[in-house]
């Protein structure tokens, strides 16, 4: 579930971004972030993750 970042100061909103930001990255291994970006908020973060099977 996303956080509802409405009521909140625009620096929690960006400390709270990051923080989720930092978790992805932490947590993937191949793959990628999106950071979705309308009329200047962050609005969607999409993580896209690839899972890789060596064929020996």
């Amino acid at each position: 579930m996303a956080p509802d970042t409405r009521h909140r100061s625009k620096e929690q909103q960006i400390a709270e971004i990051s923080d989720q930001i930092a978790r992805i990255l932490q947590d993937i291994k191949f793959g990628s972030i999106e950071i979705i970006i309308h009329e200047n908020k962050v609005v969607q973060i999409e993580r896209k993750e690839k899972l890789r099977f060596d064929s020996k």
